[in-house]
């Protein structure tokens, strides 16, 4: 009895109550209007806690695992508090606690302790046929496939799968705040405490109710439902939260220009009445078009100066290879402008970059694609020389770029071209070092390399900086930085992938000195 008792309190309110926690939890991360509001309220305070709302997703991950663990430990508990309670009533002992409290309230409308009624009920029959089973199966259903859906093989290959199951939160969270209403756990009441204390009368269970006994029939009722309390300030907040992104999602958005580069990356250059950013930002685009529901991030390679935003889309799936087309990228005739789509724009919401005009000595490391949020920062910066801006705090940046293929240069080498040409005019040619790494490349392009090795130009992005071939041997980078800026804070932002983030953090957690400190700041969205 101690040790059933001890494994139904261990089993499914201590899960219960953790997950009632997470679960309270899981939606905050993705309130993106919320984080931006809280992000730009807290980082003149303090510029560390902003940078850990830039982790919000790794949060919202990691409560997700917690979800999934304290879930299986509640099933588990379950599943072995239905063996007991059906052995309980299968015994048919008088002299068995177990068996006597199973007989309490077989009576009409009476209080009972144990579910299962009787002997020709079975526990798969009370999973299917209660309201904590029912809810309990559509939670455990909707959980998994969730977090399948989530994997980073099926997120990449089959975004479309992910986006769609992912909305399953809402079964989850329908399921979540009924499953209590069966009031399945059971407990004594305070009343019945009084005329039957267990520590007591569990050794007299034969005189309950008798004349002369002083330890009564014990009566039982069901807990009340509580995880509405956990999860319902959660739940409005999400809801205030899409009703925001619904009306700002329906605000007109005019495509001023729509630009094909090479290696099929498509710029879009769109209008919004009342639209602000800084840089970094980025913004989620619907096309209904190609899709009512679905909505993909993208980051902003405009500059705040500039009176249009802009997002450069590399057709890689389904989604963009159908926003391609809808904008004549498959066509060798201009487009007009009334025959292009209609986009909706969510956002812009903030990012780690935000901050990166608040260092003196910057690192930018971009990889791929990834190169575009720094797109924005370095056009804000030629702007903000230009008009002579006595507000730009930064004096350095270091600029890495690392792509597997050269055609993955092509589109952001003319902006490159043209701030290496505009900054040599201006007398600022020291201002910003950058370095082009080839991380994998062909023997016939080896060999096209060599020949025109020795021109002024490069020959894949045509600067004046020549190409780096491999992958940047980070320890001497942070070395040389850290000689030529001693007692300086200096700001390391990435957009690229884990492993390369690691190697980042590991790197400015190694080279942080006393007259010398690397911030880490990671683009997570």
């Amino acid at each position: 009895l101690f040790m059933s008792t001890l494994l139904f309190l261990t089993g499914l309110s201590t899960p219960a109550a953790a997950l009632n926690f997470n679960c309270m939890l899981i939606l905050l991360p993705v309130c993106r209007n919320l984080l931006s509001f809280l992000r730009g309220s807290i980082q003149f305070c303090s510029r560390t806690a902003a940078r850990q709302l830039d982790r919000n997703l790794t949060f919202h991950k990691l409560v997700a695992y917690m979800i999934a663990f304290h879930t299986a430990v509640h099933i588990i508990a379950h599943l072995f508090n239905f063996e007991f309670f059906w052995d309980a009533q299968l015994t048919n002992d008088t002299s068995s606690l177990p068996y006597v409290l199973s007989q309490i309230g077989n009576n009409d409308n009476a209080s009972f302790l144990n579910p299962i009624r009787n002997n020709h009920t079975s526990p798969t029959l009370i999973t299917f046929t209660t309201i904590a089973g029912l809810t309990g199966v559509a939670i455990t259903l909707a959980l998994i496939l969730i977090i399948t859906s989530s994997m980073e093989v099926i997120r990449r290959s089959y975004f479309e799968v992910f986006w769609y199951t992912h909305h399953l939160f809402v079964i989850f969270f329908m399921g979540l705040v009924f499953h209590g209403y069966g009031r399945i756990v059971r407990g004594q009441t305070v009343s019945s405490l009084r005329t039957n204390q267990p520590e007591r009368c569990f050794n007299h269970s034969d005189t309950w109710g008798e004349d002369g006994s002083d330890c009564a029939v014990p009566e039982f009722a069901g807990n009340p439902p509580g995880t509405w309390k956990w999860v319902l300030a959660p739940m409005i907040l999400y809801v205030c939260e899409r009703l925001v992104r619904f009306y700002r999602s329906h605000q007109k958005v005019v495509i001023t220009k729509v630009v094909m580069h090479p290696s099929k990356t498509l710029e879009l250059q769109m209008k919004r009445k009342g639209f602000r950013m800084e840089v970094g930002q980025y913004v989620f685009i619907q096309c209904p078009s190609v899709s009512r529901l679905e909505w993909h991030p993208f980051t902003l390679t405009s500059a705040p100066e500039e009176d249009y935003f802009s997002a450069h889309i590399r057709i890689v799936g389904d989604w963009t290879e159908a926003l391609y087309q809808a904008c004549g990228g498959d066509r060798t005739e201009p487009q007009e402008a009334w025959k292009l789509p209609k986009v909706a724009i969510d956002g812009p919401f903030g990012t780690a970059s935000e901050d990166v005009f608040r260092y003196e000595v910057v690192m930018l490391v971009g990889a791929g694609i990834g190169v575009t949020p720094f797109a924005s920062i370095l056009k804000s910066v030629w702007y903000k020389h230009i008009q002579k801006n006595q507000e730009v705090y930064t004096k350095k940046i270091y600029f890495y770029w690392l792509c597997p293929e050269t055609q993955a240069f092509e589109w952001f080498a003319d902006l490159l071209q043209s701030l290496e040409g505009q900054m040599n005019d201006k007398g600022m040619s020291d201002f910003l070092s950058y370095n082009i790494y080839l991380t994998r490349w062909k023997e016939t392009e080896a060999a096209h390399f060599r020949v025109h090795h020795e021109a002024e130009n490069d020959p894949i992005t045509g600067l004046k900086q020549k190409t780096l071939y491999g992958k940047p041997n980070w320890d001497n980078e942070f070395t040389n930085i850290s000689t030529k800026h001693p007692g300086t804070k200096v700001g390391v932002f990435l957009c690229g992938p884990p492993q390369l983030g690691k190697a980042l953090e590991k790197q400015c957690l190694s080279h942080s000195e006393a007259d010398t400190q690397f911030i880490f700041n990671k683009e997570n969205f």
